[in-house]
């Protein structure tokens, strides 16, 4: 009798301490994406919520060819992010894993610093550096290296790439670390004794069993940069107009929320269906390790 009432009590207080958990995703989470599904597909005529559906504002984003190449130059762009983010991340994961010692926990706050500061002012202090008159030119005249400013580092895709891979780096550092810190140093062992280089080491055992780590990273990255809409509009220019800038436009100027909400119901489509295919191949991944 005792046991059934510890048993209930138990339950009792963990369905508690789950309900603020539960009332926020499902009141805040859920209900808002569920609102932007209905709206998508409504037609912008005032009322919102209350009216016929339609599927109108679906054709015309996958029949004009403006979003279909808008959204392949998102994938493209966060594409590179992606990858220019895992490729410098894996370095410090690896150096913060085997290398850093007692140096791990100043290391790790360095990496972590970002985060103490304003998405916004990172940006911004981007373009201090790529500005025409910013510091990036500065040095360069100073250096003698040419003798006017250059326009070349502002409003092309590469100041997105590199401002966005600067700011998703310790999203794809602490995955990776994590799935480093994971690998039992007998394996690395085993095979310094049966006469492994450390690059074979490498190739062989340290690189495929941190790959769920780096998928994970790679993710991580690639969901929000996406979508993001604040850097290719400060730091991009029209080259670099993102499917994030789209969305932004109609749910601001343009004062059409039912075709901006069409256009974040396709985002989340395409999101999604990254997210399948790295879940492929982390069960490959997972399969061979």
């Amino acid at each position: 009798m005792q046991s059934r009432q510890v048993l209930t009590d138990g339950a009792g207080f963990r369905a508690a301490m789950s309900m603020p958990g539960v009332l926020v995703t499902f009141g805040l989470v859920l209900f808002a994406l569920a609102l932007v599904v209905v709206l998508a597909f409504r037609i912008n005529d005032g009322a919102l919520f209350v009216g016929p559906l339609s599927l109108s504002n679906m054709i015309t984003i996958f029949s004009d060819g403006l979003y279909a190449k808008v959204m392949l130059r998102s994938l493209w762009i966060s594409g590179l992010v992606t990858l220019a983010t895992v490729i410098t991340a894996y370095p410090v994961a690896w150096y913060l894993a085997f290398r850093a010692g007692k140096r791990r926990g100043l290391v790790l706050f360095l990496v972590t610093l970002p985060f103490w500061t304003s998405y916004l002012l990172r940006v911004f202090a981007w373009k201090v550096v790529l500005a025409y008159n910013g510091v990036l030119n500065s040095a360069m005249i100073a250096l003698g290296i040419w003798d006017t400013p250059s326009t070349a580092f502002l409003n092309n895709p590469t100041a997105v790439v590199v401002t966005l891979a600067h700011a998703y780096a310790p999203f794809a550092i602490l995955p990776i670390f994590v799935a480093l810190q994971t690998i039992p140093p007998s394996l690395l062992e085993a095979a310094s004794d049966l006469g492994a280089s450390r690059a074979q080491s490498f190739r062989r055992i340290i690189l495929p069993l941190s790959m769920p780590g780096v998928l994970g990273g790679a993710l991580v990255v690639f969901v929000p940069t996406i979508g993001d809409y604040v850097t290719p509009a400060m730091l991009g220019g029209p080259s670099s107009t993102m499917i994030g800038n789209l969305i932004q436009a109609q749910f601001g100027k343009a004062n059409d929320w039912p075709f901006g909400a069409a256009l974040a119901v396709a985002t989340m489509l395409v999101i999604l269906i990254a997210v399948a295919l790295v879940r492929q191949a982390d069960r490959r991944w997972g399969s061979r390790t």
